[in-house]
């Protein structure tokens, strides 16, 4: 009798699973009928943004971005002489230090703009570079220095991008004392690019200057390549 009750339940249960079933298969055909199968997925996912594209030139984005926030560095920490004597200026406030760190945050993840390929100065713009007194570099001379040695210019790149990550330290700690070292660190990692794609000036200055930012991070701005100015 147990076995007979046990084998009817088990009975109407599987009919009733076999019901569902039946009904679930029933309406996805209508569903699949009615409506179109869905597009299987890509096999890769293409990047979000696509390529970066530069609206300005490296001379401009320099001169409206990456100098201005270079500023608010240099002008953190200064003597300033008067008929009174010297009065050392540093950061004081929270706005002060505020400003450091715009400054900082911007040059950081501002250089990183010049390894987009961009020309070099707006159309036309060919520097102070032709004449007796040409003091400057060419479009088409820096392109092809850039071109002979992109690990150059990528380090350039990162030596900069170096000091303003030690500046946002120096923000977090609100140590002026190192401040100084800072400013100081910025002005040769600007110069020692500068002199390098922009006016040639003394190669020996120069390799003075690599061989300071060496000193400094543990790596010549001049890579792994022997570079001679």
């Amino acid at each position: 009798m147990l076995v007979r009750m046990f084998t009817s339940q088990l009975s109407k249960r599987f009919a009733r699973g076999a019901t569902v079933a039946l009904a679930c298969a029933m309406a996805a055909c209508s569903s699949s009928s009615s409506k179109p199968p869905a597009a299987s997925a890509p096999a890769s996912t293409p990047a979000m943004w696509g390529d970066m594209k530069p609206v300005v030139s490296v001379k401009e984005l320099m001169r409206d971005m990456i100098d201005p926030a270079s500023d608010y560095i240099f002008d953190s920490v200064k003597i300033i002489t008067t008929k009174n004597g010297t009065v050392e200026s540093v950061p004081k406030t929270d706005e002060d230090w505020a400003k450091l760190r715009i400054g900082a945050t911007t040059i950081a993840e501002g250089v990183y703009l010049l390894k987009v390929p961009r020309p070099f100065t707006p159309a036309g713009d060919e520097n102070n570079s032709t004449g007796p007194e040409a003091t400057e570099l060419s479009p088409a001379q820096i392109k092809a220095k850039l071109e002979k040695d992109p690990v150059l210019w990528n380090a350039k790149i990162e030596a900069l991008r170096n000091v303003a990550l030690e500046v946002l330290e120096i923000v977090k700690k609100k140590n002026t004392g190192e401040l100084w070292e800072a400013s100081y660190n910025l002005d040769q990692a600007c110069e020692s690019c500068h002199l390098q794609y922009w006016y040639p000036g003394d190669p020996a200055l120069l390799q003075k200057v690599d061989r300071q930012l060496e000193e400094l991070y543990g790596k010549s701005p001049s890579a792994a390549k022997t570079h001679k100015p």
